[in-house]
């Protein structure tokens, strides 16, 4: 759950700190550039790329102790792997996505307050636009670039099994109920406005989903106890009788779930051995470990959302800075600059879950976040635009005609969804050649980005 100890990854804590270090000096550096030339276009897109690389790490480690607390909690209420990351590893990896909408929202109707100075705010419809570039382009690359740098990681590290077991119930459940959410959000687009109408819906259709997985999760509960009572029958089980255990019952029994049932068995029966494993959250690249406890991973849970919500506003004002210095829609800069920026924390999460052996978790977390990202992340900052809007809806159109970039953002999001699916799908397995081509489509869908920017 935690980050490794200090002593396990010093050469990775270096490297993330070098890392972060340079980052921060090359900050300072084009800062000092654009106060020298402030006309200059390269010190400016070179400052944006020091902001965001910034922004980018400020995410990943507000999200870390978040994901760990949300893992805990998960875990003491006894929710299976594949459920957990589609809701609470969803939620804590698509925390940036959320913000990132509302001030994408706040940004264009509240132009007086939270624009700089001098700036013009955003269209009203252009910020809903690039909260939904945003949300879409995250979602494309959650579904894409997740599981190909997950399924990239396993085949480099894990070379006693090499490829990414995904269970059916991900693609069944969670890939086919994105692809429903992915439909009404497209149908809805090619109308001229945005009501109040496709936030209800977004919303019921979550919820719906929720209800689903609170039944397999009560499932899990009840297969998981029986199996518990099993394992507790044999005396001092190895990690290969818990294994055919929970097996047995219908619980994919991964290396995470095999230690956690082991060390909780070892607490019933020995309460100074289980004493002696804590489970704790990493902060500042797992260097600092805080031991866990419910009240704690909920302090953690506010502080993280907090740090996070304000390194989002700082992203939705360099993006429309890139925007502005380039004189290209914002839509085509949040759809990848912002979308990339705001998914870092599910990278990190689906890979350190593929690296524990837990599959599920790793992709059902991406399909999770997409879900959340379409139901939550646009419902909610569309409810706040048409509030701000005095209850009007938000118009699509932009002088007169339609958004620059929508339509073709349609058709990519659906047609790349299916080719992902099935890609998944074939034999539920992913192996280092489907991530490679995974990889292949995203850099389509950069293409897309790239030339609708230069008015293709």
């Amino acid at each position: 759950m935690s980050a490794s100890a200090p002593s396990d990854s010093p050469s990775r804590f270096g490297l993330a700190v070098w890392v972060t270090a340079a980052c921060f000096l090359g900050l300072c550096a084009s800062f000092g550039w654009v106060s020298l030339a402030p006309a200059s276009v390269a010190a400016k897109l070179t400052l944006a790329v020091f902001q965001i690389a910034m922004i980018s790490i400020v995410i990943w480690q507000a999200c870390d102790p978040f994901a760990d607390a949300a893992q805990y909690l998960g875990e003491q209420w006894r929710i299976p792997s594949s459920v957990r990351g589609a809701t609470l590893d969803a939620v804590a990896s698509s925390l940036p996505e959320l913000f990132t909408g509302f001030f994408f929202v706040l940004y264009a109707m509240n132009a007086s307050v939270l624009a700089p100075p001098g700036e013009p705010g955003l269209h009203a419809g252009e910020g809903f636009g690039a909260t939904i570039a945003t949300c879409a382009g995250s979602a494309v690359y959650n579904m894409i670039l997740i599981p190909a740098f997950c399924g990239i990681a396993i085949a480099l590290t894990r070379h006693r099994k090499p490829i990414i077991e995904i269970h059916r119930t991900v693609i069944t459940r969670d890939g086919l109920w994105f692809l429903v959410c992915e439909i009404v959000l497209v149908v809805f687009l090619f109308s001229k406005q945005l009501s109040w109408h496709l936030a209800a819906i977004l919303l019921g259709l979550y919820g719906v989903y929720l209800i689903w997985l609170w039944i397999d999760a009560r499932k899990y509960r009840i297969a998981r106890s029986v199996a518990i009572e099993t394992i507790r029958s044999i005396d001092k089980p190895s990690d290969q009788q818990i294994q055919s255990a929970l097996t047995d019952h219908g619980i994919n029994a991964t290396p995470s779930l095999i230690d956690y049932v082991a060390r909780e068995l070892r607490g019933d029966s020995d309460d100074e051995e289980g004493d002696d494993e804590v489970d704790s959250a990493g902060m500042l690249f797992g260097r600092i470990q805080i031991p866990l406890r419910p009240s704690i991973s909920y302090s953690l849970l506010v502080g993280s959302t907090a740090i996070t919500a304000i390194a989002c506003y700082w992203l939705v004002e360099v993006t429309v800075s890139i925007a502005t210095t380039l004189d290209i829609p914002v839509f085509f800069v949040a759809v990848i600059v912002a979308a990339a920026a705001s998914s870092v924390p599910d990278t990190l999460l689906s890979i350190g879950a593929a690296k524990r052996g837990d599959d599920d978790g790793a992709v059902s977390n991406a399909f999770g976040s997409n879900i959340f990202d379409i139901c939550i992340c646009l419902s909610l900052p569309l409810i706040a635009g048409i509030f701000l809007n005095n209850g009007q809806p938000i118009d699509l159109l932009i002088d007169g005609k339609p958004m620059p970039g929508l339509f073709g953002l349609q058709v990519l999001l659906l047609s790349l969804t299916v080719i992902t699916l099935a890609i998944l799908s074939h034999r539920l397995q992913l192996t280092l050649r489907k991530s490679l081509v995974l990889v292949g489509l995203y850099l389509v869908f950069i293409g897309y980005a790239v030339l609708g920017s230069l008015g293709f």
